[in-house]
C-alpha cells in the first residue's frame, strides 16, 4: 500500500520538533525534506492544525495514526498549539513528543503492556484502586481495536466498503460533547423533576445538538450560556409531541468555540407552562462518547429533587462484557467543602428482580463512575436489545437517596442510512447503478428500514443485511430483507424485530452492511455500510427516503462505480435546502466532486453556456455535502414542482456527470424566492456568485477571472489550450485534435479543432450516421467519443487534457478498452530533457552522452523499474527495509519495500492465540501467552470467568 500522508506529516512535524528540541546548530533545515500537506481549511476563519487529512481544533491533543498497517501511535501525543503570526493572526502549529517518559511507576510485579496503551499496567486484582481515568482508557482501547478489524478480510474482497476514520474528509472532523441537565436549585424558579440528556457534535463552526428529557414539559427555548452566565445563543424549541429535541447552532464565534472546548459553557431548558419549569447542566467532553451504544437517563422518583444521571454503555467487541460509565449530578449533597467519601451501590435489574450488583466508593468533587459487567448471559443480552434492563445507583446509608433508568440503544437526531454502490461490492465494479436505504432504531430493539434499487445489470436475486466477511465465500448474514423486496418498484419496506444486543452494538458502531444480489453477482452488485449521518438541521433525512444518484440515470449511461442519494426541500421562503452522500468514488475523484442543479429531465437539451437552468450546489470534498440554495430562478423552482428537476454529480473523470437523480419538490413558489434566510440556514459552501468566488480559498484567478476549484474552461489568450482550477493553481494543457475521417472539413471560428462538413460529404442513404459508424467499437468515458476496433489514441481525462505518457487500444468486437503506460527507454545521461512540453518520455540532449548515476529527474520518468524515496532516503527496487519515525526509532513490527517507484507497507501478521490470557512484552511485535501453569490450571477449573483487565 502507498505511504498514508499520516505518515508524512508525522515525520515532518517530528523531525522540526527534534531539530528545535535538541539538533545540531549547524542543521538549518528539517532532516527530513518531507513537507505536511495542507489541507483545505474546514471554514472561513476557523484557526486549528491540519494533520494526516484529519483537522483539529486549537489546543487539542491526539495520538496521531498513520493509517494501516502503521495504526495509531500511542507513545506519541500530538497537540494543535495556538501561535500568532507578524500580524496578530493566530495560527495552529502542530508539535509531537514522546509521551513514554511521563509513564507512570508501577509498584507491582510484572506489569503488562495492554493493547491500545503506551504505558503498562498493574493486573487486575494487584492494585485495588478503581481509578476512573484508567477505567475509561477501556473505551479508547476499544476504538483502536475496532480500527483492526480489517486484518483478516480475505485478499480477493473488497475492503474499501469498510469506512474508516481516516477515510472521513476534513471537513468530516467532528468533536462530541454531552451534558446532564437537571432542576436549578439555585434558582427563584422551583427545582424541576426534570432530566434531560444532550449530546453536541461539533463541525467546524456549526454545534448539532440531540436532547432527550424527562419527567418534565416540552421545552420551549434553550439557552447556550457562556462563562459569565449570559445566554450566546438561544434556540425556539419548535412544537411537537417527541420526547427528542434536535437543533443546530450555527456560525460559532471564536471565543465561544474555546469556551466549548475548555468546557465553560452550560445549557438550560425552560418550559412555557403553567408550572414553569427549568433544568440546567454543564457542556463537558468525554472520551467515552465515540463508543457509546447504549445509554439510560437516571431520573429519581422524589419531587423537587435536583437529582440525575446518565449512563454510556458498550459492548465488548468479542465478549458479552458490558462496559459502562455514569454521569451523576445532585445524587451528593455536599455540604462541606472537603471532598466527600460516599458508598454507592450499583444494580441491574429486570423487573424489579436484581440480577448484578456493584459497590464502590466515590467522591462528592468527582462522582463519575465506571466499571465492567462481565459475562452477560443470553437472557440479560436478550432484555438488554429489548430495552427492559433498568440500572440504578444509590447511596449507601442514613439519607439514601436513588435514581434510576431503562437501557436502550444509543438515541440521536443523526440519520442511519447507507448509500450502496458497486465499487464497494464485494467484488468491485462499474455498472451504474445505485442502492439508497434509511433505517429507525426504536427503544425496544426493533429496526424500521426503508430500501430502493435502480440501475441492477441482471435480475434481483436478494437483498442482505451482513457483517464484514473474514474468509472468502464466508458471507455473514444476519437478516434478509428479500421477501420485503417489490421487483416492479425497486422498493423494500418493513422492520427487523429481532436484533440482538450485538447487532444494535455494530449498528451503531457503523459495523454493518447491506447488500444486494443478482443473477450476474450472486456475491452481490451493490453494496453499503451503514452509517450515522450527522444531523445537519434538515428533517427531511429523519423521515423521508432521499432521491437516487447513479450513472444509469445519466444520458447517455454511464457505466460507473459510484452512487449516491440526496435530500432535497424548499422552505417557505422558497430556499431550496439540500444534502448529498456519495459512495464507491475513487481517491482521485474524492478531491473534485461537485454538484448541480438542472432544470430540464436531460442533460442533452442543456446548452453548456447556458446558466439559467443550472445552478452550482456545490464543491465538496470526502463523501458529504450540505447547504441552501437562495437566488432560484421561477423555471428551476417550477421544475422542481413538476418533477423535471435533477441533481447532477460531475467528477474529473465525468464533466458532463458522474452519477444524476431526478428531483421531485413540490412547492407554490410561482413568484421566484422571497423574503430573507433564518439564522438556522446553511453554512457550508453553495453556488458561488463572484464575489463570493473571491473569499473562496480554493479558488483560482486567471485572466481577470475568478474560477472555482474543479471547473474548466478555454482561456482568451489561446482557444487551442483547456484550463482547469485546482486548488488555487491553474493548469492549462494543449487541446490534441482527432483524426478525421471524413473527405472535407471545416474551421470553426470559435473552435481550436477543424469538423467534418457535412454540407459537401456523399449522400449515401446506405452509410450510416457518424456516431454509428463503428456500432461495434468501443465507447471511451475520457473523451465521450466511439473509437473504432483496433485503434489507438492517447487518453483525454479532463481537466488535464490528452494523456502523452498512456496509450489506449479498442479491442475487436468486444467493446473494451486497454489502456497502459507509455514505457520510456532507459537513458544513461544525467540531464535528460523533454523536446516538448506535451512530450511523454525525455531524451537525452547532443553534447552529453556519458552515463550517471541516480538521479531524481530520472526517476520522474515512465521508463523501466523505478527507485522510491522514503524520508530522506533513496530504495532501489525491491529493497526491503524497516521504517524509521522520529521519538519513535526504528519500527521493525513493519516491513517496506520499494515496488516500481511505489512504496508498499505492511505489518508483519501475528499468530492467532488460543490462550485466555496474553500480554506484549516490550519490543515484541505480536502478544504472547503468559506462561504461566497455575494461571493455565485456574482457567481449566474455571472456563467461563474471564478477566476484566484484558476488555
Amino acid at each position: 500500500m502507498l505511504v498514508p500522508r499520516a505518515l508524512r506529516s508525522l515525520l515532518y512535524v517530528l523531525s522540526c520538533a527534534w531539530l528545535h528540541t535538541g539538533a545540531p546548530s549547524r542543521l538549518k533545515s528539517p532532516a527530513l525534506p518531507i513537507q505536511s500537506e495542507r489541507e483545505p481549511v474546514p471554514s472561513k476563519g476557523l484557526s486549528g492544525c491540519s494533520f494526516g487529512g484529519r483537522f483539529y481544533s486549537l489546543e487539542n491533543t491526539w495520538h496521531p495514526d498513520l493509517g494501516e498497517p502503521f495504526g495509531v501511535m500511542h507513545c506519541v501525543q500530538c497537540i494543535c498549539e495556538p501561535q500568532k503570526s507578524r500580524r496578530g493572526k493566530v495560527l495552529g502549529k502542530v508539535n509531537c513528543k514522546n509521551i513514554k517518559q511521563d509513564c507512570p511507576d508501577l509498584d507491582c510485579e510484572d506489569p503488562i503492556l495492554l493493547p491500545g496503551h503506551c504505558c503498562k499496567t498493574c493486573r487486575k486484582g494487584e492494585d485495588d484502586k478503581k481509578q476512573t481515568g484508567s477505567l475509561l482508557d477501556s473505551f479508547e482501547y476499544f476504538h483502536e481495536k475496532g480500527k483492526d478489524k480489517e486484518d483478516d478480510l480475505h485478499k480477493s474482497y473488497n475492503d474499501r466498503s469498510y469506512l474508516s476514520s481516516e477515510e472521513l474528509g476534513p471537513r468530516e472532523s467532528r468533536t462530541d460533547f454531552v451534558a446532564v441537565l437537571t432542576g436549578v436549585t439555585e434558582s427563584w424558579l422551583p427545582s424541576s423533576n426534570g432530566v434531560a440528556r444532550a449530546r453536541f457534535s461539533l463541525t467546524r463552526t456549526s454545534l448539532a445538538f440531540s436532547i432527550t428529557y424527562q419527567r418534565m414539559g416540552r421545552p420551549s427555548k434553550i439557552g447556550f450560556l457562556d462563562s459569565d452566565g449570559t445566554i450566546a445563543f438561544e434556540y425556539r424549541v419548535p412544537k411537537g409531541q417527541s420526547d427528542m429535541i434536535c437543533g443546530v447552532w450555527k456560525n460559532l464565534a471564536k471565543p465561544q468555540m474555546r469556551q466549548l472546548q475548555s468546557e465553560q459553557m452550560r445549557i438550560s431548558m425552560t418550559t412555557s407552562t403553567s408550572r414553569r419549569e427549568e433544568v440546567e447542566g454543564k457542556i463537558i467532553k468525554h472520551r467515552a462518547l465515540f463508543a457509546e451504544t447504549f445509554s439510560s437517563t437516571l431520573t429519581s422518583e422524589e419531587e423537587n429533587s435536583g437529582m440525575g444521571g446518565l449512563a454510556m454503555l458498550t459492548l465488548s467487541d468479542t465478549e458479552n462484557n458490558l462496559h459502562f460509565i455514569l454521569i451523576l449530578q445532585g445524587l451528593i449533597k455536599q455540604k462541606d467543602k472537603e471532598p466527600l467519601l460516599v458508598p454507592i451501590r450499583v444494580q441491574l435489574v429486570y423487573r424489579q428482580h436484581i440480577l448484578r450488583e456493584l459497590r464502590a466508593n466515590i467522591t462528592s468533587h468527582d462522582p463519575d463512575f465506571a466499571e465492567v459487567l462481565t459475562d452477560l448471559n443470553s437472557r440479560e443480552l436478550f432484555w438488554l436489545s429489548r430495552g427492559q434492563l433498568e440500572i440504578t445507583v444509590a447511596t449507601e446509608g442514613q439519607e439514601s437517596r436513588q435514581i434510576s433508568g431503562f437501557i436502550t440503544g444509543r438515541k440521536s437526531c443523526d440519520t442511519i442510512q447507507s448509500v450502496m454502490s458497486s465499487n464497494d461490492a464485494l467484488t468491485p465494479g462499474k455498472t451504474g447503478g445505485v442502492g439508497s436505504a434509511i433505517f429507525n432504531l426504536h427503544d425496544n430493539g426493533t429496526l424500521d428500514y426503508q430500501v430502493q434499487v435502480a440501475g441492477l445489470t441482471s435480475d434481483f436475486v436478494g437483498l442482505t443485511i451482513e457483517l464484514k466477511p473474514r474468509r472468502r465465500n464466508k458471507r455473514t448474514v444476519l437478516y434478509d430483507l428479500t421477501p420485503e423486496y417489490n421487483k416492479a418498484t425497486g422498493q423494500a419496506q418493513g422492520s427487523w424485530t429481532r436484533l440482538e444486543a450485538r447487532h444494535i452494538h455494530m449498528l451503531l458502531q457503523n459495523e454493518l452492511f447491506i447488500n444486494v444480489a443478482t443473477a450476474h453477482g450472486q456475491e452481490g452488485e451493490l453494496r453499503g455500510q451503514i452509517r450515522a449521518l450527522l444531523y445537519s438541521g434538515l428533517e427531511a433525512p429523519r423521515h423521508e427516503l432521499p432521491t437516487p444518484l447513479a450513472g444509469h440515470f445519466v444520458f447517455p449511461p454511464v457505466r460507473t462505480g459510484a452512487s449516491g442519494h440526496a435530500w432535497v426541500s424548499v422552505d417557505k421562503h422558497c430556499h431550496l435546502h439540500y444534502e448529498i452522500v456519495v459512495a464507491g468514488l475513487s481517491k482521485a475523484d474524492d478531491l473534485t466532486v461537485n454538484a448541480h442543479l438542472h432544470g430540464l429531465a436531460e442533460i442533452g437539451e442543456i446548452d453548456d453556456s447556458s446558466t439559467t437552468h443550472k445552478r452550482l450546489l456545490t464543491g465538496f470534498y470526502g463523501s458529504q455535502a450540505q447547504g441552501v440554495l437562495k437566488e432560484i430562478s421561477i423555471e428551476l423552482l417550477q421544475h422542481l414542482d413538476q418533477g423535471t428537476a435533477f441533481i447532477q454529480v460531475s467528477t474529473k473523470m465525468n464533466p458532463r456527470g458522474e452519477i444524476r437523480g431526478r428531483v421531485h419538490v413540490p412547492n407554490n413558489c410561482e413568484f421566484g424566492t422571497t423574503g430573507e434566510m433564518e439564522e438556522s440556514e446553511f453554512d457550508d459552501l453553495f453556488a458561488k456568485d463572484p464575489e463570493e468566488l473571491k473569499k473562496d480559498p480554493h479558488t483560482c484567478f486567471f485572466e481577470n477571472q475568478h474560477h472555482a476549484h474543479g471547473s474548466r474552461w478555454t482561456p482568451i489568450y489561446d482557444k487551442c489550450f483547456s484550463c482547469s482550477c485546482q486548488k488555487r493553481t491553474v493548469i492549462c494543457d494543449p487541446v490534441i485534435c482527432p483524426v478525421l475521417t471524413c473527405s472535407q472539413t471545416i474551421q470553426p471560428e470559435d473552435k481550436c479543432c477543424p469538423i467534418c462538413d457535412e454540407r459537401k460529404e456523399p449522400k449515401d442513404m446506405n452509410v450510416p450516421e457518424r456516431v454509428d459508424e463503428h456500432p461495434e467499437g468501443c465507447y471511451f468515458e475520457g473523451d465521450q467519443k466511439m473509437h473504432a476496433p483496433g485503434t489507438t489514441w492517447h487518453p483525454f481525462v479532463p481537466p488535464f487534457g490528452y494523456i502523452k505518457c498512456a496509450v489506449c487500444t479498442c479491442k475487436g468486437s468486444s467493446g473494451e478498452v486497454h489502456c497502459e503506460k507509455v514505457t520510456c527507454p532507459l537513458l544513461t545521461c544525467s540531464h535528460p530533457v523533454r523536446r516538448n512540453p506535451s512530450d511523454c518520455c525525455k531524451e537525452c540532449p547532443e553534447e552529453e552522452k556519458t552515463p550517471a548515476g541516480l538521479e531524481h529527474s530520472d526517476m520522474m520518468q515512465a521508463d523501466g523499474p523505478r527507485h522510491c524515496k522514503f524520508g530522506k532516503n533513496y530504495y532501489q527496487n525491491s529493497d526491503n527495509w524497516h521504517p524509521w519515525v522520529p521519538m519513535v526509532g526504528e519500527m521493525k513490527c513493519i516491513n517496506c519495500w520499494c515496488d516500481h517507484g511505489v512504496t508498499k507497507c505492511q505489518k508483519k501478521q501475528c499468530p492467532v492465540l488460543t490462550c485466555i490470557n496474553n500480554t506484549r512484552t516490550e519490543g515484541a511485535c505480536c502478544p504472547e501467552c503468559l506462561d504461566s501453569k497455575e494461571e493455565d490450571d485456574q482457567v481449566m477449573k474455571a472456563p467461563d470467568k474471564r478477566r476484566t483487565w484484558r476488555h
